[in-house]
């Protein structure tokens, strides 16, 4: 990424937190792969309950992006990617506290608001009727990349290029096949919960399809020192977050000891 995009990126996350936010106790920055936009909100908000004193905010964007902003200085205390890939690349260039542990399994799914996808494969998307498809980017969004295997391995990745439409994460990728700007999407299992996609109608990517979405974190060099944010790690992989992500579509990696 260009150093002049990266500058803007930093400017933008810091307009987004409050006054103080990288150095008061009790408070800590999340960033969160798009995937989790809805259940990340529900996390804080059960972790909040029981220490009413944490002050947490959350940014959310495409995982590549994240660690882009990371590697240039954002005050984040803790990284939720949406694979194991880019929590690894911080842990190997020594910018995080730690080796990065898998919270949640992701899975791909075909989501369309008014098209019937029960016996819908992969390779039937290169039929006019299926129109523009939405996925994430593949360069920085773990998601698209998924989306970009799962096509290649049905045999109609470049078939397809002349429809797809590319969001900038996937949350932006729901966003279009939720607007009908796209009439089929290849999304994360966790958006299709929200109340707003809950309408729709979702079919499953076969796992064998795509690589492994091992959903994995790392407490961030910046969060170190931060009581507040390796205690929201370990929540992270407590029972009640468990349940949790299974609630919005995840599978669950075995309990760690």
């Amino acid at each position: 990424m260009p150093m002049r995009a990266c500058a803007r990126l930093l400017l933008a996350v810091s307009l987004l937190l409050p006054l103080g936010a990288c150095a008061a106790p009790g408070r800590m920055v999340i960033a969160a792969a798009a995937s989790l936009h809805d259940v990340m909100g529900r996390l804080v908000t059960s972790y909040r309950a029981a220490h009413p004193g944490a002050r947490i905010d959350v940014v959310y964007g495409s995982s590549g992006i994240l660690l882009t902003q990371i590697r240039q200085g954002a005050p984040f205390d803790l990284f939720f990617s949406a694979d194991s890939g880019y929590p690894q690349q911080l842990a190997d260039a020594s910018g995080s506290d730690g080796p990065p542990a898998v919270y949640a399994l992701g899975r791909l799914v075909l989501w369309s608001r008014d098209l019937d996808l029960a016996h819908v494969r992969l390779a039937d998307l290169v039929q006019p009727r299926f129109g523009r498809i939405a996925i994430a980017n593949p360069q920085h969004a773990p998601y698209g990349l998924r989306a970009e295997q799962a096509l290649r391995a049905a045999g109609v990745w470049s078939a397809l290029q002349p429809r797809l439409v590319q969001g900038e994460n996937i949350a932006q990728a729901a966003q279009f096949a939720r607007s009908g700007n796209a009439r089929v999407g290849l999304l994360a299992a966790s958006l299709t919960q929200s109340p707003a996609m809950r309408h729709g109608h979702v079919a499953a990517v076969p796992d064998a399809m795509y690589r492994p979405l091992r959903q994995s974190f790392v407490v961030t060099r910046h969060g170190a020192d931060n009581a507040l944010a390796h205690d929201f790690a370990h929540y992270a992989r407590s029972a009640p977050a468990r349940a949790l992500f299974a609630r919005y579509g995840f599978g669950l990696p075995a309990k760690a000891h």
